[in-house]
């Protein structure tokens, strides 16, 4: 479906342990992106009941259904750089993006 690198991984890991025991990484869609549709996070401990369950080692992502088709095959990493931090999405079914990278065009 999606994979975290292992510096995803450890970040997300980081966070989800500061959050307490039962938060998962919420990863979906919005139609708010300069490109299109917009990348998006977020921290929850409630599973929807039309969401796609994703465990990555001690990690867990959750994906709403209709987000998936967007999402499918990406890979999350995490950057660390002299520039800032940020997550990096590798997304196949982009056919466009933003010059940020935080917003892309699956058409």
């Amino acid at each position: 479906m999606i994979t975290l690198t292992e510096a995803a991984k450890t970040k997300v890991s980081a966070i989800l342990t500061s959050e307490g025991p039962d938060a998962k990484l919420r990863m979906y869609v919005s139609g708010k992106g300069c490109a299109g549709l917009t990348y998006g996070f977020g921290i929850t401990d409630f599973v929807e009941e039309d969401d796609i369950t994703i465990d990555e080692g001690d990690v867990t992502v959750l994906i709403d259904s209709q987000s998936l088709p967007y999402l499918k095959g990406s890979v999350v990493d995490f950057i660390d750089g002299l520039t800032g931090s940020k997550f990096d999405i590798k997304n196949p079914n982009a056919k466009s993006a933003c010059g940020c990278g935080d917003s892309f065009n699956p058409y």
